[in-house]
């Protein structure tokens, strides 16, 4: 947990820092990011990957016996998704990125002590919560980029306080979480 603690700590003070320090830069990259085709390709085809290495590595129970439809499944979703869905891919495929991500980070602090070890789960709700909205409804992300870019002192609070979050992460995974194996 130490080490998962300490590595989103640190992606979260990176991402931070560079929207406050290269602030236009960033915006401009956000509000062009719904409608960027590339990005949601790459985005998606990781997803696919993903994904395929979960249905074949997990216990799939009473669906077991559907692993290579449901791989299929997922080879031919991808494909659907690049060839027929234009509109904010990037978006979709963000959210199902955080969907994926969020188990694995839950599970490495459940159950576990201290009591810090809740900004995990936090921000990992978080991405699930906004993770459902920009799947089914991905202008909401466009909506959400607007909120935070609307004017600088809102852009330049929600960064400080990712970059105290991660900060805060850093160190209860540092000084709190422990170092015991993943």
């Amino acid at each position: 947990m130490q080490v998962v603690g300490v590595i989103i700590g640190a992606l979260l003070i990176a991402s931070h820092l560079l929207a406050l320090t290269k602030e236009q830069k960033a915006i401009e990259f956000l509000k062009s990011f719904p409608r960027n085709k590339p990005i949601g390709v790459v985005l998606i085809i990781i997803n696919c990957l993903w994904a395929l290495w979960l249905v074949n590595k997990v216990d799939l129970g009473e669906f077991q016996k559907w692993e290579k439809v449901i791989s299929w499944g997922l080879v031919i979703g991808c494909a659907a998704f690049i060839i027929w869905v234009d509109e904010f891919l990037a978006v979709r495929a963000t959210g199902i990125f955080l969907l994926l991500l969020a188990c694995p980070l839950l599970d490495v602090a459940f159950l576990k002590e201290p009591l810090s070890r809740l900004l995990l789960p936090i921000i990992c709700y978080i991405w699930i919560f906004f993770s459902f909205f920009w799947i089914g409804m991905p202008y909401l992300m466009r909506d959400h980029i607007n909120f935070a870019t609307k004017n600088s002192g809102r852009w330049k609070f929600l960064s400080i306080a990712g970059i105290v979050y991660g900060a805060l992460m850093c160190v209860c995974a540092i000084f709190f979480w422990g170092s015991e194996a993943l």
